[in-house]
C-alpha cells in the first residue's frame, strides 16, 4: 500500500522538531535538512531517455512512499515537488521556477531543463533548491539582483544577463561561475508536457553521455560523485578527484545514498 503524503512523518525525516510557523528561520533549516538528508540520485533517470521531464507533474503520495518512507534519492522534480507540498502543508506560499544548469563547457541547458521552487516570506521571494546536485546553496536564498550572500565559505549572488537572472556562486578561491539562469517568473507544470524538440535532444545527449551523478550535503558543504570522480565542497574549498578504487567508489556512494546526515 501506497504512503499518503504526511508532513509529521516528512518532519521526522528531516530529523526536525522546531518552530512550524513559515517564517525565514524555519525556512532555511528545512532547507539545509533536506539536502543534508535526502540524495540526490540521477540513476533513475536512465530508463526515462527522452522523457527525462514527462512526471513533473509528481503524484505526492508515491514520491513521498518511494523517498520520504521507501528511503531513496529523487531527481530535481520529484524532491522540489515534495519540498514545495511540504512547505504549503506549513504555510507557505509556493511556486515552480525553470532553469537551464551551465554545462561543463560554459554553455547552458534549455530554459525548462532544471525544475526549482521559490517561497515568498515577509514580502520577499526566496529561491528553494533541494533537487539540485551542486554546488549550489545549502540555504534559501533571496531573489535580490547583485545582492552577495556568504554561506559556508561561499559567496552566492544573482546578475542579469541578456534578459535572465543568473545564480552565481563564488568559493574562497577563484572567480564567480553561474550555477543556472532562469527567468524570474511562475511556471506552470503544462509548460513540460508541450512537445519540445529541444528537451528531446538534451534529453538523448544526456543518455548518450551514460554519466550517473549522485550527491548529498554535509553541515559546510556537498558531496558529488560524477561518475568516478568525486566533488567535494567543504566551508568554499572544493577539490575534485579520480576514484579509481572500486571499493573506495563503493563506500563513498553508500555515503552519499544514505539517510543519515552524521554519516557524512
Amino acid at each position: 500500500m501506497t504512503a499518503v503524503f504526511d508532513a509529521a512523518a516528512y518532519l521526522k525525516a528531516l530529523d526536525y522538531d522546531g518552530p512550524l510557523t513559515p517564517t525565514l528561520d524555519t525556512l532555511r533549516e528545512l532547507h539545509k535538512r533536506h539536502l543534508m538528508t535526502v540524495p540526490y540520485d540521477s540513476s533513475l533517470n536512465s530508463g526515462r531517455r527522452t522523457s527525462l521531464w514527462a512526471g513533473v507533474r509528481i503524484d505526492e503520495d508515491a514520491a513521498f512512499d518511494a523517498i520520504v518512507t521507501g528511503g531513496r534519492g529523487g531527481v530535481c522534480y520529484e524532491l522540489n515537488g515534495l519540498f514545495s507540498a511540504l512547505l504549503r502543508e506549513l504555510g507557505y506560499s509556493t511556486g515552480v521556477f525553470a532553469g537551464g544548469i551551465r554545462q561543463a563547457d560554459g554553455t547552458f541547458g534549455p530554459d525548462l531543463e532544471h525544475v526549482f521552487g521559490f517561497a515568498r516570506v515577509d514580502g520577499d521571494v526566496w529561491l528553494t533548491d533541494v533537487g539540485f546536485v551542486g554546488p549550489s546553496y545549502l540555504e534559501p536564498l533571496r531573489l535580490a539582483v547583485d545582492e552577495v550572500t556568504t554561506r559556508y565559505g561561499t559567496d552566492f549572488r544573482i546578475v542579469r544577463d541578456d534578459g535572465y537572472h543568473v545564480v552565481q556562486r563564488r568559493g574562497r578561491v577563484g572567480d564567480w561561475l553561474a550555477v543556472y539562469r532562469f527567468y524570474p517568473r511562475a511556471r506552470e507544470y503544462a509548460e513540460w508536457q508541450a512537445p519540445s524538440p529541444e528537451l528531446e535532444r538534451f534529453a538523448a545527449q544526456l543518455a548518450g553521455a551514460g554519466i550517473v551523478v549522485r550527491g548529498r550535503a554535509f553541515d559546510c558543504g556537498q558531496r558529488i560523485l560524477i561518475g568516478k570522480r568525486l566533488v567535494t565542497v567543504d566551508d568554499g574549498h572544493e577539490s575534485m578527484r579520480g576514484v579509481v578504487d572500486p571499493q573506495e567508489h563503493a563506500r563513498l556512494l553508500a555515503d552519499i545514498l544514505g539517510r543519515h546526515p552524521e554519516a557524512s
